[in-house]
């Protein structure tokens, strides 16, 4: 009999897609904190990535591993390898991106290119390779780091929303697609994160922290109903009806953030 979601709230291993991410790091932490934990770190810079992890999480056994999102034919084999190393994979957390402030008409098209494949494209193929994988397994939780620009679009950073806008839809429909199987998939939606790659920026309103997105996180792997979490949890409604707003009063309301 496979076994639900419900019946494996308890984690002791993770898989890292993009193991250098602040909001990575800071999730790693919390699972650490909460309980025994080892993790495989995948990442383009596996040094940082330890380097990283150890910093916030001292005594978390971790195994790095260099990885590209945009290699996709290896994709299934990490999961293989982190498999070999962990026995088997309670998460995978997936924070492959890069920073898209004001990532709009600035950008040409070798730019554009390169943010898609790297925040859609090669995660997505990623989080496929996860699915197949955990069904095998007959259990797992995949959870897909988002964000609220994927909502709606701005005319600042149209190019980072619009990426995340397709991992989010996608890692929706591959939720869907697992229920039933032991599997499933969380999508998490954090606002603006003050962290390293916000550095200097002017941060929105209720922006957030690592850690906080981390506990949200953390808890929603540990609620099986809470496939969808936005950080802070007003953005959700706020978004709900940012969302419908005219195009015209939203323009405005978004302003040039």
């Amino acid at each position: 009999m496979i076994p639900s979601p419900s019946d494996r709230t308890e984690i002791r291993t993770a898989l890292v897609l993009g193991a250098t991410s602040d909001i990575a790091v800071a999730t790693l932490a919390e699972l650490h904190r909460r309980g025994p934990l080892r993790a495989v770190l995948a990442a383009r810079d596996p040094d940082a990535a330890t380097a990283a992890v150890a910093a916030a999480a001292p005594g978390l056994s971790t195994e790095a591993v260099a990885w590209d999102a945009l290699e996709v034919e290896g994709h299934r084999a990490l999961f293989e390898r982190a498999a070999t190393t962990l026995g088997t994979i309670d998460v995978v957390l997936c924070a492959v991106g890069l920073l898209g402030h004001h990532a709009g008409m600035s950008m040409g098209p070798v730019d554009v290119d390169h943010m898609i494949r790297t925040n859609f494209a090669g995660p997505a193929a990623a989080l496929a390779a996860a699915g197949q994988y955990l069904v095998e397994q007959g259990h797992g939780t995949i959870v897909v780091l988002s964000s609220v620009a994927g909502l709606r679009a701005r005319r600042s950073n149209y190019v980072y929303g619009s990426t995340k806008a397709g991992l989010d839809l996608f890692a929706q429909g591959l939720s869907d697609s697992l229920v039933g199987t032991g599997a499933r998939c969380v999508v998490v939606r954090p606002g603006f994160v003050r962290s390293r790659m916000t550095e200097g920026l002017d941060p929105a309103p209720f922006s957030t922290d690592p850690a906080t997105v981390a506990r949200a996180t953390v808890d929603a792997l540990q609620r099986p109903g809470r496939d969808v979490v936005s950080v802070p949890r007003v953005l959700g409604p706020l978004f709900g009806v940012l969302r419908v707003a005219p195009r015209g009063l939203w323009r405005r309301i978004a302003g040039d953030r």
